[in-house]
């Protein structure tokens, strides 16, 4: 299984950037999928995530500005950012709580992380 991000760049103070993640290979079923974040010098920490059924968690800094979106035929998983402030400089990391089968049991994928940095 295989997750491949895309979306991140360079954004001004108060900007928006949506990050995209794609799941592909012997998938079959998606338990949950989700962005984590990691900035220089700091512990991987989670951002949102979404379950199969489309119930959403999010961490304290990103409630209210951020919104975790999937689509389960595509397996993918978006995040819209908005209001983006310095602190949200990270590299940011889609993950996959995948079953391969119907009998295996589950593990988590990780893409290759994207990088978003909020600077004027």
């Amino acid at each position: 299984v295989q997750l491949q991000a895309s979306g991140g760049g360079l954004v001004q103070p108060g900007g928006s950037l949506r990050l995209s993640c794609a799941a592909s290979g012997p998938i079959f079923t998606i338990v949950v999928m989700g962005w984590y974040r990691q900035a220089p010098g700091k512990q991987r920490e989670l951002v949102a995530q979404i379950t199969a059924e489309g119930s959403t968690n999010y961490a304290d800094v990103a409630q209210g500005r951020f919104t975790i979106s999937r689509d389960s035929v595509k397996n993918t998983v978006d995040l819209q950012m908005n209001s983006l402030k310095p602190d949200d400089t990270a590299v940011y990391y889609c993950y996959a709580d995948v079953k391969r089968s119907r009998f295996s049991t589950r593990r988590d994928y990780w893409g290759q992380g994207t990088l978003v940095t909020v600077s004027s």
